[in-house]
């Protein structure tokens, strides 16, 4: 629980509402690469939602969900 307190107001606020079961540490990895990156909060949000819907679509695609 340390992790997630830890995380950014807006990522707490988005992993609270993501589809599949993040882990904080694995959130913070993607947050914090984009924000190196010198992406916005909502530009690095965006990213996570797309990793998050490219892992739906991969894991459908391999049968994960019949």
């Amino acid at each position: 629980m340390r992790a997630y307190d830890a995380l950014p107001a807006d990522l707490r606020s988005w992993l609270a509402d993501a589809v599949l079961p993040w882990s904080p540490a694995s959130c913070r990895r993607v947050w914090d690469r984009a924000r190196r990156k010198g992406l916005s909060t909502e530009d690095a949000l965006c990213l996570l939602s797309r990793t998050e819907c490219n892992t739906l679509a991969r894991e459908r695609h391999q049968g994960f969900w019949r």
